[in-house]
C-alpha cells in the first residue's frame, strides 16, 4: 500500500514528486485526450467549439467596443489587437477555471487508485495548451491575411509571455484545485475574480489608454501582474500594427517578464509543496 502524501524533505520532496509524475507520463496523456475528448462529447462540430467561444468574444468587443463605442478608431489593427489579447488571456482563464474542480471532478478514481494526483490539475493545463494552439494558428492566419504577419526579433517575447503564463497558471491551479476540496466555494470565487482579471490586463483596451489615466506607482502596480505582462509580451509579438503607430511599451519589458517567470517558479514549488500537503486527506474529504 503506498501512503498519499507529502514527502520527507521541503527539496526532496518536490523531486520525488516530479519522478512520480514523470513515471505517469503515459496516465497524465491518456487524461489529457479524455478532457478533450469529454468536453466536446456527442458534439457534432467537436474541436470547433473551442474557436467558438473566443471567436464570439472577438465579434462582441470588436463591434461594441471597436465600431460602437470608437475604439478601433484610437488602436491601429483592432482585431488583432483584441485576438492577440483574447489567445493569451484564453490560454490563463481555461487552465484555472477548469482546473480548479479538476480533483473533485476525478473523486471517483483519486477514491479508488493511488495515482500522483498532481495529474489532474495538469492534464487540464495540457488540453488549455490544445486549444491555445488552435487559437494560434487562427490568429497567425489573421496577420498573414491583414499583410502584418511579425517577424524578426520580436519573437522573442514569445516564449517569454508563455511561459509565464504557464508557469503562473500551474502554480495556481495546484493550490486551487487542492483548497478547492477542503472549500467548494473557491470555485465560485475563482469565476468571480477571473471576470475581474480579464479587466486587469489591456485585452480590449490598449496600454496607451491606461497611461493616459493612472501613472507612477499606480501604473507600476497595474504592470506587476505577470498576466498583463504576458499579454503585453503577446502583443509585442503578434500586433505588428501597434509597433507601427508607436504605441506605447512598458520599460524593460523582457526583464520585467523575467522577473514575473522567477517569481512564478517560487510559488509554483511552494504551492506544489501545499498540494502534497493538503492531498493525503483528499480521499476523505470527498
Amino acid at each position: 500500500m503506498r501512503v498519499a502524501g507529502p514527502r520527507p524533505g521541503f527539496a526532496r520532496g518536490t523531486l520525488a514528486s516530479i519522478r512520480d509524475i514523470v513515471a505517469h507520463r503515459e496516465l497524465l496523456d491518456s487524461l489529457i485526450k479524455r478532457e478533450l475528448k469529454a468536453r466536446y462529447k456527442d458534439s457534432a462540430l467537436g474541436f470547433v467549439w473551442s474557436l467558438a467561444r473566443p471567436l464570439a468574444m472577438l465579434l462582441i468587443y470588436y463591434i461594441a467596443l471597436g465600431k460602437f463605442l470608437g475604439a478601433a478608431r484610437h488602436v491601429p489593427d483592432f482585431a488583432i489587437f483584441i485576438y492577440t489579447g483574447l489567445t493569451a488571456w484564453g490560454l490563463f482563464s481555461e487552465a484555472i477555471q477548469i482546473g480548479t474542480g479538476s480533483i473533485v471532478s476525478n473523486s471517483g478514481l483519486i477514491k479508488k487508485v493511488y495515482l500522483p494526483r498532481e495529474v489532474f490539475p495538469l492534464s487540464v493545463i495540457g488540453s488549455a495548451l490544445f486549444n491555445f494552439g488552435i487559437q494560434l494558428v487562427i490568429l497567425l492566419s489573421a496577420t498573414v491575411i491583414a499583410g502584418a504577419f511579425p517577424t524578426g526579433a520580436r519573437w522573442g517575447y514569445f516564449p517569454l509571455a508563455l511561459a509565464v503564463i504557464l508557469v503562473w497558471a500551474t502554480a495556481l491551479v495546484l493550490l486551487l484545485s487542492a483548497v478547492n476540496v477542503y472549500l467548494r466555494d473557491v470555485q465560485y470565487l475563482v469565476e468571480v475574480l477571473i471576470m475581474i482579471l480579464m479587466w486587469a490586463s489591456p485585452i480590449v483596451y490598449s496600454l496607451k489608454q491606461v497611461q493616459s489615466q493612472v501613472s507612477g506607482t499606480l501604473l507600476e502596480l497595474y504592470l506587476a501582474n505577470p498576466v498583463t505582462l504576458a499579454v503585453i509580451g503577446f502583443q509585442q509579438t503578434f500586433w505588428v500594427g501597434g509597433s507601427e503607430a508607436k504605441e506605447p511599451v512598458p520599460d524593460h519589458l523582457a526583464e520585467r517578464l523575467g522577473i514575473a517567470f522567477v517569481v512564478g517558479l517560487i510559488l509554483l514549488w511552494l504551492f506544489q509543496r501545499v498540494f502534497a500537503r493538503l492531498q493525503s486527506n483528499f480521499a476523505q474529504e470527498l
